[in-house]
């Protein structure tokens, strides 16, 4: 790589839509994100993993929605009104992950995202790109891949 496309690599934005899960700040790269909408009840899935809430039919497709907070080990979400399904791209598979609020549109330079502390267990490490320090706020960069496709027993949602 030539130094100029290192420093332009280095100096990079990331666009990231943040979003709250209980008091805790989360966010997702904003080009894996296809659509933000309200709360929609879900048709339950048999036998599915216990952090699927269940699918809906956006335009005529059936997407799986999954309670992000309890995927992440957090208290299961009890949707109401103001929750909202963030419509995600991962891979070729289109999921929903419910959160309880989408708070904000950031531009994060790549040298501000900094890695995940050694602290957290192997399977949060495996969640999360890096933390984010802004205006007071500690931000979790999610990794999307992992977190609808890898469980403790090697299977998820993808596979």
């Amino acid at each position: 790589m030539t130094q100029l496309h290192e420093q332009s690599v280095a100096g990079a934005n990331n666009e990231l839509i943040a979003f709250r899960l209980g008091q805790q700040e989360f966010c997702v790269d904003i080009m894996s994100v296809r659509d933000i909408r309200g709360w929609t009840p879900t048709t339950p899935l048999p036998h599915s993993e216990h952090y699927v809430k269940g699918v809906i039919n956006l335009r005529g497709a059936v997407l799986p929605v999954v309670d992000l907070a309890a995927r992440l080990g957090f208290t299961p979400a009890d949707p109401t009104p103001r929750h909202v399904i963030i419509i995600t791209q991962v891979g070729r598979q289109t999921i929903g992950l419910l959160v309880d609020a989408v708070s904000d549109i950031l531009t994060v330079e790549s040298s501000s995202i900094q890695a995940t502390p050694n602290v957290a267990s192997e399977l949060a490490r495996s969640f999360m790109k890096g933390v984010i320090a802004m205006e007071g706020r500690m931000i979790s960069l999610i990794a999307l891949d992992s977190v609808l496709t890898h469980n403790q027993s090697g299977s998820g949602l993808l596979n």
